[in-house]
């Protein structure tokens, strides 16, 4: 490694994790935190200052500065071998008990998630990084409940998500300034693991979360680049998925690919956020208005145009295409409600694979065999980078058509039941909520939040010709309540944080201006 000045990195919540938080590791995260965080709030206000242009009324575009990217013949660099099979890939929060059953789950892939499926506590965070740590050299165990959990010989390869690139840590400071949530993560999963992943063949293998714009596609590149030379390793070590979970990353395709050519292995198509950015991005227009959050489907126009966009320009530029979340979880007792579920699951995953999709997402280790029967049955190769649909022609217009369908008081009710139990579970420091038979993560509340905000900004009329309005929200809120306390129990009702996260989630539906993220509200209020 290079030699360094050292900077000091205080640490503000004591944590039982020294061995994480060492010396040299916070060495790493200052010399991070000094190159790139001020690039970082650059970017940040660049979206701002691009909302206030979508706020007037103008859409998202193809860029006409990178005309040449899209139109000339390039691709990425090869990818690993490791990653050249990706038909099934398990998600989830990085506690010990999920990191053992995904890697253990059969799926080709496990995301290790320490972002929508994790609530950012202290503990949570660096108990994740030493969960990896283990996981990577075969150490990991769990005792609980008297079984013993460890790992098989066969796992599968693990792919890490850090926090996206608005989110902050307020346990690490560095001259006065919070460390960036992505480059702590990012940082502290490098710094430890980079060097034994070496001898085992396998690099850093990453997804990245809520690319807006392909200079932040650009700024994570410069931010590899910087880490391997400071390790003094090959540039490709690193190699990156990148969530495509904004409506103006769709735009970008090409462009994004293009920035980190050496360091991309896939585009994902991150269905839920997508839909969350889609309501954010648009929201002022004139026009603009979606359905229950049930009635947006991977089938609506604007959804499949999105999907189908994203296996054209990856297979054009050789890396993989990976499908969406299907947030089902098996339920029990029901054997024909669980029947009914995994049917769904089954026409989802159908879709993808004849689409052209290389892979698909699930939430739970229960859904794996299904996924993996679809991908059999119908991909006999590795992936289908060999199926480069060049016959669509997706347009501008095609990514931004407006969903059809009904607004109903079931969808309000759903929505604001679902948001308020997810923010709760989220405060407590849970982060992926099994709810009502789904895996509920922070990107489906924040349909629920956007929706309700949208629809009372906008007054639109519900199905029934009610008319959605503060009072309606009001009643509805405290009717659901008592729904949520049968749900959960009378005793965990009064234990738990509900009387916050109704607060805070009234506020935000309420508000003036729709809130980014409902995260950074509720961040103030956890360790």
């Amino acid at each position: 490694m290079e030699t360094v000045e050292k900077t000091t990195v205080e640490v503000l919540n004591p944590t039982e994790h020294q061995s994480i938080l060492t010396a040299e590791a916070l060495t790493f995260l200052s010399l991070l935190h000094q190159k790139f965080n001020l690039k970082r709030i650059e970017l940040l206000k660049n979206r701002e200052t691009q909302q206030e242009v979508f706020d007037q009324g103008f859409s998202p575009k193809f860029p006409k500065e990178t005309e040449s990217v899209r139109n000339s013949v390039w691709t990425a660099a090869p990818i690993p071998e490791k990653l050249l099979d990706r038909r099934v890939e398990i998600t989830g929060p990085v506690d010990r008990k999920m990191v053992i059953n995904a890697l253990n789950s059969g799926a080709k892939i496990f995301m290790a998630d320490f972002e929508d499926s994790c609530s950012p506590t202290f503990e949570n965070l660096m108990e994740g990084q030493q969960n990896l740590i283990e996981a990577i050299r075969k150490t990991i165990t769990l005792e609980l409940n008297g079984k013993t959990y460890k790992l098989n010989k066969d796992t599968a390869t693990l792919l890490v998500r850090p926090r996206g690139l608005h989110l902050e840590d307020k346990n690490l400071i560095c001259n006065e300034e919070n460390l960036s949530g992505s480059l702590v993560d990012f940082g502290l999963y490098f710094f430890h693991n980079v060097v034994e992943l070496q001898k085992q063949n396998l690099g850093i293998y990453l997804y990245l979360p809520k690319i807006e714009h392909y200079t932040e596609a650009r700024w994570c590149n410069e931010v590899f680049e910087f880490a391997q030379n400071y390790f003094k390793i090959p540039i490709g070590t690193i190699k990156a998925t990148v969530l495509i979970e904004t409506i103006t990353a769709s735009f970008q395709l090409d462009e994004i690919i293009y920035e980190l050519k050496n360091h991309i292995a896939g585009l994902n198509c991150g269905r839920w956020d997508y839909i969350f950015s889609y309501i954010k991005k648009l929201k002022s227009h004139p026009d603009f208005m979606v359905p229950d959050r049930d009635q947006v489907t991977m089938t609506s126009p604007f959804m499949s145009a999105y999907s189908l966009r994203v296996i054209q320009v990856c297979h054009k530029r050789n890396i993989l295409a990976i499908g969406g979340m299907a947030a089902q979880i098996p339920i029990k007792n029901d054997e024909e409600a669980n029947k009914i579920a995994f049917e769904k699951v089954k026409a989802d995953k159908e879709r993808e694979v004849k689409n052209g999709h290389d892979g698909t997402w699930v939430a739970h280790p229960g859904l794996v065999s299904l996924a993996m029967k679809v991908f059999d049955e119908n991909m006999p190769t590795k992936n289908q980078m060999h199926i480069k649909r060049g016959e669509l022609n997706i347009t501008e217009e095609q990514l931004l058509e407006l969903p059809k369908g009904t607004i109903t008081e079931n969808g309000v009710r759903k929505n604001i039941n679902v948001g308020i139990l997810y923010l709760e579970s989220w405060l407590n420091g849970t982060g992926a909520a099994a709810l009502y038979n789904l895996m509920e993560d922070a990107a489906t509340a924040e349909i629920s939040k956007a929706q309700l905000w949208l629809w009372l900004k906008k007054e639109v009329k519900l199905d029934n010709g009610i008319l959605v309005s503060k009072t309606l929200y009001e009643k509805i809120i405290q009717e659901e309540l008592v729904k949520i306390e049968e749900y959960v129990g009378a005793e965990r009702f009064k234990s738990g944080q509900f009387e916050l996260a109704t607060r805070l989630f009234s506020n935000m539906i309420n508000s003036e201006k729709l809130d980014d993220f409902l995260t950074l509200e509720a961040y103030n209020y956890i360790k």
